[in-house]
């Protein structure tokens, strides 16, 4: 059966950093038998450019076609003029509302080969494997009543974090998921000793795992907690599931474990669909210069070929010639230390084609 991957480049670095992902998934199909197709499509910028909307219609129509969406990077000082809903931004909003993708994967993972690029002890990292899962469409970012008003005389600011037990489900259900594909162990983050929705939270995540998870480890953690393990200990996580605020900061925290967003994946997955990308931003000011770390796309192929295309055996494949590049001192400039050499992004695109091809035989 054929696969049909929707490919949206998108500005700055993506066009880059997205043609070294394909050169990849062009191995896979000459060397693996992996069957994919892919059609390219504007979104952000290019999108507008193209079509004066950052998320075209042509490219909504050509995503709902395709079994998954891998998409570059969005935005650009060029755009920033423009009202909110033309901006590049809204057009990464539009595609993650349209598509319904309600769960964001974001791994960390500390390659040892990367150990001293990080700003924590090596004997800290060293093995760091986790995974977030954040709740990408609910909880205080979506929330109602939200505003800005006067009262008595002031102005006051609010907003509403809430979650029904649905939605919790839901995202729990994925994270469960996600970690009997890794190490089986769930940590559950939330502030249920003081907010009344973490404590519906906590709850009904309670009750799904005894419901149909009992095979998976379940944990829970308050989120200051939580946030101050990741530094003292992060070997202990596995999988964190939490909500959307949460979500966003620990994440983010995370990622800086590794020492480079160059080297970092994502994915957001809903019911049927799933888009792809790097969680590194379009870089306008290196774009052009065949200078960006194509590994955080090409991962995200891998983590495409396991969560969407039902091939683990390629994502481990993919994961392998990552490994082996970086085994064979091969940096772009972001991961190069001291007097290091560095090697452009095609170049370490086709590095990772070459170990690809030696897995091959």
């Amino acid at each position: 059966m054929t696969l049909k991957i929707a490919v949206l480049p998108g500005d700055g670095i993506g066009p880059e950093i997205v043609d070294e992902a394909l050169k990849v998934m062009q191995v896979l199909n000459n060397h693996f038998d992996l069957g994919a197709e892919w059609e390219e499509a504007g979104i952000g910028g290019a999108g507008y450019e193209a079509s004066g909307d950052p998320y075209p219609e042509a490219t909504r129509k050509l995503a709902h076609a395709s079994d998954a969406v891998l998409l570059g990077a969005v935005g650009g000082p060029q755009w920033e003029q423009l009202d909110k809903p033309l901006r590049p931004e809204a057009g990464l909003l539009k595609i993650r509302e349209d598509l319904g993708l309600f769960a964001n994967y974001r791994p960390s993972k500390v390659h040892r080969q990367l150990l001293d690029a990080s700003t924590l002890k090596p004997e800290v990292i060293d093995g760091v494997d986790i995974l977030v899962v954040r709740e990408l469409v609910s909880g205080i970012y979506f929330g109602q009543p939200r505003g800005i008003e006067v009262r008595d005389g002031e102005r006051y600011g609010f907003n509403t974090m809430g979650y029904r037990e649905s939605e919790i489900r839901r995202i729990a259900r994925k994270a469960f998921e996600a970690a009997r594909l890794r190490d089986n162990w769930v940590c559950s983050v939330e502030k249920a000793n003081v907010l009344d929705v973490s404590e519906l939270w906590r709850n009904v995540v309670i009750e799904l795992h005894q419901k149909e998870y009992s095979d998976v480890e379940l944990s829970h953690m308050y989120v200051d907690n939580a946030a101050m393990q990741l530094i003292r200990n992060p070997r202990q996580f596995d999988v964190i599931v939490t909500g959307n605020l949460f979500g966003d900061i620990l994440s983010d925290e995370a990622s800086m474990l590794t020492g480079s967003i160059g080297m970092l994946p994502s994915a957001s997955i809903g019911g049927k669909f799933a888009m792809y990308e790097p969680i590194h931003g379009s870089a306008p000011d290196i774009a052009g210069q065949n200078k960006a770390n194509p590994l955080a796309t090409i991962l995200s192929v891998a983590m495409m070929l396991r969560f969407s295309l039902d091939r683990a055996d390629l994502a481990d494949m993919v994961e392998k010639a990552v490994e082996h590049a970086l085994d064979a001192g091969v940096r772009t400039v972001d991961l190069a230390l001291g007097s290091e050499a560095s090697v452009s992004c095609s170049a370490m695109g086709d590095a990772v084609c070459q170990q690809l091809q030696a897995l091959a035989g």
